[in-house]
């Protein structure tokens, strides 16, 4: 007897390890995503037009590997009729005032209409409730009726969407729009690129924040254009005021499609082209765009929450001056506060001249505690100081001027996008051209960076850590606070322009901007924003082969903007990506390979040159492996007839039986196919045993 029993305790032992070997058979997973470029648009058809012919490769844990097209869909342009705005449908692309009317374009007395933005920018796609909306910028418009400069004198504007998905084939589309209303933070000032949070919420930006001082020294030829904006906006260009802007809106969005609007003061005022939050829902990395601008990190308080939170910026201490350049980074901190008191110091009518007192007289600059300084927005050397008391007001009112003060480094040129590598803890950072401020000068207050030219410009990867301190020996309460930083993607310069009017390598990003790193294909999209390549394009770079590849192509002269990309959007993927300003500076062009004056009737034919952008997506096929039947276990004839009756494969005869949702088989999945193998040899073995106990009794 103990021989049988041990048998039966055998059989009934290896049926944990059966289930599992049966059910892992038949899991297949991804292996790899590889992008497959496409060709750069060679006729004037293809130049005028948005367009891919890219594919995806991927490669399965069976071996198999499948090719996948991409395609391009547009949801809107900004000229389209989408919006319902009190009760009437007006253009996506045209911006509202304080009181939510419509703005119009006057500038032809006899033609009076909508303005509308030519330039979409930023989108974040976010499921509220089962609800799905996208949230877009329109961040300016080029020019007005009668061909004159627009540009940072309009108001801006966002628009909510509410959009459907196509269950089967994830396409979305329309079903309704309108404007997001920024009356309650007094307008909203040129938002380029922007972000999603980690906790579901937009995040905008203003760029180029309006010079105070410029705006102080000279108010009758209002050269930062926020009299204009103010006259369009409020109606009264009295209530003009350059700290209302250059700050971080935070949109919230409910389920029924209401949107509420934050002003984030705590986290500094700059040329903010992003902000990008990291894994810990508390560090923030930025754009700063321009010319002498600066790194700046962010740590809140508290996760999830931005109204508090404390301000730093880098110091570049470089290692080496080759591709785009490198550089060790310590931390200086400027201050901490909450967007209340910010706001408070705002209000109180603060100006320029109560935050600084300044000079002109350098020889004497320095022995009387002034510091010099060379900052974007003005360009050019100051000589400033803090004035007692003011220290929180010039650290979130103009920080920037007192990063440079208190010795960070303000000699980044034309910082872009901004995105985050959660697994391997790195953020990559666009930097449009290298050049301008980052090569050596004798003539600048400081030397910090002092790298080679690339015009193309660079993406720079930074590395983060935690249990690091600033340059006053405190701790940085963040595990992500980047150490270091170096070039990763490298443009290239050309000597003359190209056949097409290149002027740098057309198979190599030109101009990096909008950036978004994709964790499940290890993929970092890539933007372009520039006139060195007569097509701007979006790049996908995988970060661990380093292959590049073109993966959309947007009309001549249009730059690509609105970069997101969503791994997992209710079990479809989407590379969101928009285009602006089509057609412009065509009139400048210097290729040959097809008619100049062809292209650029083409281009307006076709779109409009600086009229209308558009909105839309790179569609990621339905990748998803198709599961394998697990392989179950061939059971030998037996002749006992309470053993139970198997099919040719070795699995039990079973019924359709109702299950939650209707009546479906039993079998046909993995983990049930295991189960019932594994029953069907636990029963055999019962049965071999019992009848062993029958003809043992028979023998006695």
């Amino acid at each position: 007897m103990k021989k049988r029993v041990t048998v039966v305790l055998a059989l009934s032992l290896m049926i944990p390890a059966v289930a599992p070997a049966a059910l892992a058979a038949g899991d297949i997973t991804i292996q790899s995503y590889k992008f497959n470029s496409m060709k750069a648009p060679a006729t004037i058809e293809e130049m005028v037009k948005t367009y891919t012919n890219a594919s995806l490769d991927v490669t399965y844990s069976n071996g198999d590997k499948k090719n996948f097209p991409l395609t391009y869909k547009q949801l809107y342009m900004t000229d389209e009729n989408i919006v319902t705005n009190k009760g009437i449908k007006i253009p996506a692309g045209t911006p509202i005032d304080v009181n939510g009317n419509p703005i119009v374009d006057n500038s032809v007395p006899s033609q009076p209409s909508y303005y509308i933005s030519d330039a979409p920018d930023s989108n974040s796609l976010i499921n509220v409730g089962g609800n799905l909306y996208m949230i877009s910028h329109f961040e300016y418009d080029t020019e007005d009726n009668s061909g004159g400069s627009a540009y940072g004198k309009l108001p801006a504007s966002m628009t909510l969407t509410a959009l459907n998905q196509d269950k089967k084939t994830g396409e979305l589309t329309v079903n309704n729009a309108k404007k997001i209303d920024f009356a309650n933070v007094n307008g909203l000032w040129i938002p380029c690129n922007g972000s999603t949070s980690p906790w579901g919420t937009h995040l905008g930006s203003e760029e180029y924040e309006p010079d105070a001082r410029n705006f102080l020294e000279n108010p009758a030829t209002d050269p930062t254009n926020v009299k204009a904006f103010a006259k369009f906006y409020f109606g009264d260009e009295a209530k003009a005021n350059p700290y209302y802007y250059g700050w971080i809106p935070e949109i919230t969005v409910t389920a029924n499609g209401d949107a509420s609007v934050v002003k984030h003061y705590s986290a500094g005022r700059f040329s903010h082209e992003v902000m990008e939050v990291m894994p810990d829902n508390r560090t923030a990395y930025f754009g700063d765009d321009g010319g002498y601008t600066a790194t700046f990190m962010y740590v809140a308080d508290k996760e999830k929450d931005l109204s508090a939170g404390t301000l730093y910026a880098a110091k570049w201490n470089q290692t080496s001056d080759v591709n785009g350049g490198s550089a060790n980074l310590q931390w200086i901190k400027l201050g901490h506060a909450t967007d209340d008191e910010v706001k408070a110091i705002i209000d109180n009518g603060t100006t320029f001249d109560d935050i600084f007192e300044k000079t002109t007289d350098a020889a004497s600059a320095k022995d009387n505690g002034f510091s010099a300084i060379k900052t974007y927005p003005s360009g050019k050397i100051e000589y400033l100081k803090v004035k007692p008391g003011m220290e929180k007001a010039a650290a979130f009112l103009e920080s920037r001027r007192y990063a440079a003060i208190k010795g960070a480094t303000s000699e980044f040129n034309k910082m872009e996008g901004i995105a985050v590598n959660a697994k391997d803890k790195k953020v990559y950072m666009a930097m449009s051209g290298v050049s301008g401020a980052m090569l050596a000068s004798s003539s600048d207050p400081v030397d910090d960076i002092h790298v080679q030219k690339i015009n193309a410009g660079v993406t720079y990867e930074l590395n983060l850590s935690g249990g690091l301190q600033d340059s006053e020996g405190n701790s940085i309460n963040s595990a992500y606070a980047a150490t270091n930083m170096k070039g990763l993607v490298v443009g290239e310069d050309l000597a003359a322009p190209d056949a097409y009017g290149n002027k740098s390598n057309p198979d190599k990003v030109n101009k990096p901007d909008n950036l978004s790193f994709s964790e499940k294909m290890r993929t970092l999209f890539i933007g372009e924003d520039g006139t060195e390549h007569t097509n701007n394009y979006v790049w996908a770079y995988n970060v661990d082969t380093k292959e590049l590849s073109r993966v959309l192509s947007v009309p001549a002269g249009a730059e690509a903007t609105g970069l997101r990309v969503i791994d997992d959007f209710n079990g479809f993927s989407y590379v969101l990506s928009n285009y602006q300003h089509p057609g412009d500076e065509l009139d400048k062009w210097q290729g040959t390979a097809v008619n100049k004056a062809d292209l650029l009737k083409a281009v307006d034919d076709a779109i409009g040159i600086n009229k209308k952008g558009g909105v839309g997506y790179l569609a990621i096929p339905n990748v998803t492996p198709v599961q394998e039947p697990a392989p179950t276990t061939t059971q030998p004839p037996s002749n006992n007839p309470d053993a139970p009756k198997t099919t040719n494969s070795g699995a039990p005869q079973t019924t359709n039986q109702v299950v939650k949702g209707g009546t479906s088989p039993v079998t046909g999945t993995p983990f049930v196919n295991a189960l019932l193998g594994a029953a069907a040899l636990l029963g055999a073995g019962f049965a071999l045993v019992r009848s062993s106990l029958r003809k043992s009794k028979s023998t006695r």
